[in-house]
């Protein structure tokens, strides 16, 4: 930790130059059938980063609105780039100056490059971060192997620079061109899919056991309303992190997954077990790729497995369509449900990227960001362990 040494090298960052995010212009600026038209070109699929789901987020998601806009436009003056960012002291309350991509409540923040220009893009809004007064620029959450890191580590390369890695692991993925009966029996071997089958067949002792997927903006509205209502009475209600329980993440559900249902971008699964919905999915489509943004359970069913149950399902559902390849689980590392299903993986973490050569700052805040991730796991860490002692007393 000598790199945080000098304290006084950060005063002076922090009293003048901690990036001024007035020198760019807010996401809500942002055109926004350009932004789609750049969506459709993204050399690397994030669905989370399309504008009717990412201004959904800004205006009213909370503690994720008034993000700015970092953007390059091409030649001919077309958008060719655009990332959502934030000042580094917004996010973290570290007063350095660096700009972090706004987190979209989606967990990716790959920024959108235009596949046909993607490092004139990537160069461009580095040179803008340059300009905002920002000595690096922070990425969560990114696709750390995908073509849009490889056009950014192009750009940093020709600078003599090179990102810095601060956090990274293996996120679970569909490949949903195989066959979803062949991919289940790899996956779970028959051991497991008797044992699900059997708890399927329990589960229709409350009645008949069907899959639906709403897809029109009113069936999608309809269905949106069951998934707040099964997500807020299960854990994620009791720890009050359930989206209905904010009115400003409410508003941004519900703007979000109207709009992209009608562009054919957004579906939601549930679970029937008679005329009781056991468990419930939201899922964001961009290009080729499906993003399982969240699910809720009725955890009263919670013996015959319904998570997995609709896991299941959704496997079946995505693959028998030929307008998708993959699938990201959107899930945390090692996720007990679903890493066993969907055994595809891809590299996703955190990355520093520095925008001077030999810039003194950059050891700076990369540290003063490594202690941060430290006392975030310790508190999450300790909070876990409280947990599990109160359920043991329960």
């Amino acid at each position: 930790m000598a790199d945080i040494a000098d304290q006084a090298m950060i005063r002076r960052a922090s009293r003048n130059d901690a990036t001024d995010d007035r020198a760019l212009p807010p996401l809500s600026a942002a055109p926004v059938g350009a932004w789609r038209a750049l969506a459709e070109r993204a050399i690397e699929a994030n669905g989370y980063y399309q504008p009717d789901w990412e201004l959904a987020v800004d205006a009213s998601a909370r503690d994720r609105t008034g993000a700015a806009l970092l953007s390059a436009t091409g030649d001919a003056g077309q958008l060719i780039g655009l990332l959502p960012v934030a000042p580094l002291r917004r996010i973290y309350r570290i007063p350095l100056p660096a700009l972090v991509g706004a987190e979209p409540y989606g967990t990716l923040c790959t920024p959108l490059l235009d596949r046909d220009a993607a490092e004139q893009a990537a160069g461009k809004m580095l040179q803008q971060a340059r300009n905002a007064g920002a000595h690096a620029l922070i990425l969560r959450t990114t696709s750390l192997e995908g073509p849009a890191m490889a056009a950014i580590r192009a750009v940093l390369s020709r600078d003599g620079l090179q990102p810095r890695v601060l956090s990274a692991y293996q996120r679970a993925q569909l490949d949903a061109t195989r066959d979803a009966d062949e991919l289940l029996r790899d996956a779970l071997g028959p051991k497991k899919l008797k044992e699900l089958r059997r708890q399927r067949h329990r589960l229709s002792d409350h009645g008949a056991v069907r899959f639906e997927v709403a897809r029109t903006p009113d069936a999608v509205a309809a269905a949106l309303e069951t998934f707040l209502a099964l997500e807020v009475a299960g854990w994620k209600g009791q720890r009050g992190t359930a989206l209905s329980q904010h009115a400003g993440d409410q508003t941004f559900i519900r703007r979000a997954t109207s709009a992209l249902a009608e562009a054919g971008r957004c579906e939601i699964v549930t679970l029937h077990a008679g005329g009781t919905p056991v468990a419930g999915g939201i899922v964001v489509r961009h290009q080729d790729r499906a993003f399982f943004f969240k699910i809720g359970i009725d955890e009263r069913f919670a013996k015959h497995s319904p998570g997995a149950q609709l896991t299941l399902e959704l496997t079946r559902h995505l693959c028998a369509d030929p307008a998708i390849n993959s699938a990201d689980s959107t899930a945390a590392p090692g996720h007990p449900m679903i890493d066993p299903i969907w055994r595809g993986r891809f590299a996703i973490g955190d990355l520093l990227l520095p925008l001077r050569r030999r810039d003194p700052l950059v050891p700076a805040i990369h540290a003063a960001l490594s202690l941060n991730n430290l006392a975030y796991e310790a508190a999450r860490g300790a909070v876990g362990f409280i947990r599990s002692r109160r359920s043991k007393r329960g």
